[in-house]
């Protein structure tokens, strides 16, 4: 890994053992992009690469060069107005209205390691070793505003990560009106645009298309990164698989609203741009006064998509995620929202502990309803203390009850929402977003808090930590149901209401960091709906993230399918639910609904007291095998072999770090009469080892399960025997695959 800087040629190369990054300083003191992609060898002169022509109807910059024009240059951070008409990274309004930015480099440094962001989720390094950072500075010499470009390469893997703090170093106030995280110019469009997106109980659905001239771009103006689209895309050619090709991701650490959108020109340049969406933001920067953006990350493979994934979920395992519970296996869990919902006593949640513990459970939430005067969505929120009528003791005499029975207690708290119906909001009726004299929407009857002031941040947070100080609570179930309308904060000026959004979520990001902080052995876990707010900024404080409220294993199969592009299976939490299903009224086995929930955090959203004698025998199973083998299961390394959203068949795998364990999870959605024979390659085994098939007793050779595959066929292929139980839709096995030890 290293940072080069070329003196005579104003050339930068950052290079690692698999990427190198390539960019100049042109001969208008401008950032120039030269080059993004696999390692290549370090030289002193890169500037070939830097293209340039006369091109008709194009303005230029100089006046006796008709070539020079930034409207056909690749740059680093460009802006618009000055012979660029493309996007610009950064917008700036000046005190007398103009918006003319020249940007100019100024100087850098070189440090080892990762400086954080103030405020922002961010990766990070342990040891100066692991990572160099390279800062540019630029400067606008007529404003006096400078920009300082932040590039950080990783020693290992194809990562590259970028901000930008914007700072007003002139006399006069200005007004951010655009300021993006990251800026990329590539010299061709011939990608295929991969993104995840759908909406609630459908996220994170892989839709691909190919670029064509235009913008085309994802986000959100929810005030949340949205159950829609997802802050992350992928590039990738048009013969990438999962294991081979060139693909570069892209992924935002932030949880408000963003865009990433690509633009192809007329002449086929490509330019990725990614933050903080600009149509919802604007930012006044007074004299001395700095803004500073998101982290995007980058990842380059040119061994296709199961790598590019791969490289995002080790970095976000272990350099985005923090604490106590980053290395940690997540505990069993019987969440009890859809065994009671608001219906339920002290004495109703014990019982279901009870049976809980003693098929295995480790940990029992009690989710909505606790609190004020909680028996609808339509009142309680804002008053974080226990309801006396349901819970007599409280918080504190219930978690103790569940600790005696060897259980570790969790609860549910939606911090950032408020009931009109509470005393907290009639305490605070103007805490709330809402625009004067306008209607205040409602969103599942309740109002977002206005999280950009401080003072509502700490009187939430004097809530939460009382009953985390007082009770025995050891995880933190944090919700959010409702996106962001009629937004304006009664604490800011008129010429600062385009802050509120990012001030918002700034307080969401400040009240996770105290609470973190003060408790830094509670297990939290971010949701949003679902996956309202399943983002990489999510992780930095909360390892895990409820992804989706659609509990259903067959509709769960393309949702982590999905989510596995960029986040590691050690962060989707994952649970057996009650069937028929409560979002689509499947009744699929018990058995797969594990078998899909294996992958993920894993618990149970029911009350185990409803199930068989039968069904709690296998209940017992499913728990013990999940502890014998979730070390594997959510830090393994995972690959997807078949995809949901191709065929009738989903098959992904995780393999153990040092070879020896494999579990390959297969699914069939629907039923088949008289079918073909099916087998799967596997991937990411020794091909020197000997697997002991656990389903057959067999045992195959990891180069005989890679090339020759695994056999996955059953009764239905051909007739099914009349003495064999006749397969289902929705069928399910996990095969377990493991070297035998001498």
């Amino acid at each position: 890994m290293s940072i080069i800087y070329h003196e005579n040629s104003k050339t930068f190369h950052l290079h690692n053992d698999s990427i190198s990054y390539l960019m100049t300083v042109m001969s208008n003191g401008h950032m120039g992009q030269l080059y993004f992609g696999k390692k290549i060898r370090d030289k002193e002169d890169f500037s070939y690469l830097l293209e340039t022509c006369e091109r008709p109807m194009t303005s230029y910059l100089y006046e006796n060069d008709r070539t020079f024009s930034l409207e056909h240059i690749r740059q680093e951070y460009p802006v618009f107005g000055t012979t660029d008409y493309r996007q610009p990274a950064v917008d700036i309004r000046h005190e007398n209205g103009s918006r003319i930015l020249d940007f100019k480099y100024q100087g850098h440094t070189i440090t080892k390691g990762k400086p954080a962001l103030k405020g922002l989720p961010a990766t990070y390094t342990e040891s100066e070793e692991e990572a160099e950072t390279l800062i540019l500075s630029l400067k606008d010499e007529t404003s006096g505003v400078c920009a300082e470009l932040f590039y950080t390469i990783f020693c290992q893997g194809g990562i590259l990560t970028r901000s930008v703090r914007l700072c007003n170093q002139g006399k006069a106030p200005v007004q951010l009106e655009r300021a993006m995280s990251l800026s990329l110019d590539l010299p061709d469009r011939n990608y295929e645009w991969l993104q995840l997106s759908g909406c609630w109980a459908r996220e994170c659905h892989i839709h691909r298309r190919n670029l064509e001239p235009g913008v085309q771009s994802i986000g959100s103006m929810r005030g949340n990164s949205s159950h829609e689209h997802n802050p992350f895309l992928v590039l990738k050619r048009e013969d990438t698989s999962e294991r081979q090709g060139e693909v570069i991701g892209f992924s935002l650490i932030y949880s408000g609203n963003f865009r990433i959108q690509a633009e192809v020109d007329a002449h086929e340049t490509l330019r990725i741009l990614a933050g903080i969406d600009p149509e919802t933001f604007s930012w006044k920067l007074d004299r001395d006064e700095s803004f500073q953006t998101p982290e995007a990350v980058m990842v380059y493979t040119d061994q296709g998509l199961n790598h590019m994934s791969q490289t995002f979920h080790k970095l976000y395992q272990k350099r985005l995620a923090r604490g106590y519970w980053r290395d940690r296996v997540r505990p069993i869990l019987n969440n009890n929202w859809e065994a009671t919902y608001f219906d339920f006593t002290e004495e109703r949640l014990v019982e279901i502990a009870a049976k809980a513990k003693e098929c295995g459970v480790e940990l029992f939430v009690l989710d909505d309803g606790w609190f004020g005067a909680r028996s609808s969505d339509k009142a309680g929120l804002g008053d974080w203390t226990a309801n006396p009528e349901r819970l007599p003791r409280g918080i504190q005499g219930l978690s103790e009850k569940i600790e005696d029975l060897g259980l570790k207690f969790g609860l549910w708290f939606e911090p950032e929402m408020v009931n009109k119906d509470s005393d907290f909001y009639r305490d605070h009726p103007d805490w709330i977003i809402a625009t004067p004299d306008r209607p205040a929407s409602h969103g599942r009857y309740q109002y977002v808090l206005d999280f950009s002031r401080k003072e509502v941040v700490s009187a939430i947070y004097q809530q939460m930590s009382k009953i985390l100080r007082e009770s025995k609570i050891s995880y933190i179930k944090w919700d959010m149901n409702r996106s962001i309308t009629e937004c304006y904060s009664a604490a800011l000026p008129p010429d600062r209401q385009g802050e509120v959004y990012h001030r918002y979520i700034l307080g969401v990001y400040d009240l996770y960091e105290r609470l973190t902080k003060e408790f830094p052995e509670v297990l939290f876990e971010s949701c949003a709906s679902g996956g309202g707010r399943f983002d990489p900024g999510m992780l930095y404080y909360a390892p895990q993230g409820w992804v989706s409220d659609n509990s259903d294993a067959i509709e769960r199969l393309k949702i982590q399918y999905g989510t596995s592009m960029c986040y590691p299976v050690s962060s989707m939490g994952a649970h057996v639910s009650v069937t028929p299903n409560h979002q689509v009224f499947r009744n699929t086995p018990l058995h797969t609904r594990a078998n899909v929930a294996y992958f993920g955090t894993f618990g149970y959203e029911l009350d185990l007291n409803k199930l068989t004698e039968e069904e709690l025998e296998e209940v017992k199973e499913q728990i013990a095998f999940m502890k014998q083998y979730r070390n594997v299961l959510q830090f393994g390394t995972f690959y997807r072999l078949k995809s949901p959203f191709e065929g009738n068949e989903t098959v992904w795998m995780a393999v153990s770090q040092d070879q020896k364990t494999a579990l390959v999870g297969w699914y069939r959605t629907l039923n088949c009469v008289n079918a073909s024979y099916t087998r799967v390659r596997l991937e990411g085994l020794n091909p020197q080892y000997c697997y002991r098939n656990k389903n057959t007793g067999l045992c195959h050779y990891g180069d005989e399960l890679m090339h020759a595959g695994l056999i996955t066929s059953d009764d239905t292929a051909g007739q099914v025997p009349a003495d064999a139980l006749p397969p289902s839709d929705f069928e399910s096995r996990i095969y377990v695959l493991e070297v035998d030890e001498p």
